[in-house]
């Protein structure tokens, strides 16, 4: 794999890692609310929220690197 390649990949787990981090770091009483919300939802609305989550992600990349 190219040098340059992994350096970006490494980038952006990082950055997911920081960003994942936030929500229990500032609020653990809300981001477990979260959690268990989320376990009593049905799987069907987990993949949609997860896809919208990376069309989300597919448009902020396109926008920044254009």
């Amino acid at each position: 794999m190219n040098e340059a390649l992994i350096h970006s990949l490494l980038l952006a787990a990082a950055l997911m890692l920081v960003i994942e981090g936030i929500m229990p770091f500032l609020n653990p009483a809300a981001f477990r609310r979260a959690l268990l919300q989320m376990a009593g939802m049905r799987d069907q609305q987990l993949r949609v929220i997860g896809m919208l989550s990376m069309l989300a992600g597919l448009a902020l990349l396109y926008w920044v690197n254009d």
